[in-house]
């Protein structure tokens, strides 16, 4: 493992995402540590802090010191302002933004000063559609946090989010819903990852438009 080498933790490496994430990573020569509810190396649901300190825990067995974590998971419903319900709103907020910052403030305090910290948001933080008022809302939120984090954060340890519009491979799950939005490749997005966890900024939102 050569110096530049990092040792990274993975979340939701099979999401379409995370497996793009996970592709460009290995490719770069980094140890990549996979984590999620089913099939990975490490078992975690990030919905649950003592799943993420077991996480934490059993990766650092594995790998010792832990470089970097990215984020490639998150969930929230996509449901008519009408017919949102208070648990729809927790369950987005918990799905998506506490979780990560779970993520971080576990992290801070077990990584070492170089450690880095890299979340996934979207475009709708900054153009809202239909049905997703609460994607709009947990991905503004956790935006925010990011500039905050970096500024608190121990050490040298930096925080970036990565915030993409749709990607070309989702865009029939979607249907209709990103009508006019101009699709990426999952690959842009997973490059952003990349100048995330091996550049030196922090606070930032990495756009992929």
């Amino acid at each position: 493992m050569n110096a530049k080498t990092k040792k990274v933790v993975l979340i939701g490496a099979h999401g379409t995402l995370g497996r793009a994430v996970h592709e460009a990573l290995r490719e770069r020569g980094h140890h990549v540590v996979t984590a999620s509810r089913t099939g990975a190396d490490i078992h975690v649901d990030i919905t649950d802090p003592e799943s993420i300190r077991a996480m934490y825990a059993q990766a650092a067995q594995r790998v010792g010191e832990i470089d970097a974590v990215a984020s490639a998971a998150g969930s929230v419903p996509w449901r008519p302002l009408g017919e949102l319900t208070t648990e729809d709103i927790r369950g987005g907020l918990e799905g998506k933004a506490v979780s990560q910052i779970e993520l971080v403030r576990q992290g801070a305090r077990h990584l070492p000063a170089h450690a880095s910290y890299t979340l996934v948001t979207g475009i709708l933080a900054r153009e809202p559609l239909l049905t997703g008022s609460v994607a709009a809302l947990v991905n503004g939120a956790v935006e925010a946090f990011v500039r905050a984090a970096a500024v608190e954060l121990p050490g040298r340890q930096r925080i970036n989010a990565v915030s993409p519009t749709v990607f070309e491979e989702s865009l029939d799950a979607y249907g209709d819903t990103f009508a006019g939005f101009d699709a990426v490749p999952v690959a842009r997005a997973a490059n952003a990852y990349v100048k995330s966890i091996e550049g030196h900024r922090t606070g930032q939102i990495f756009l992929v438009e």
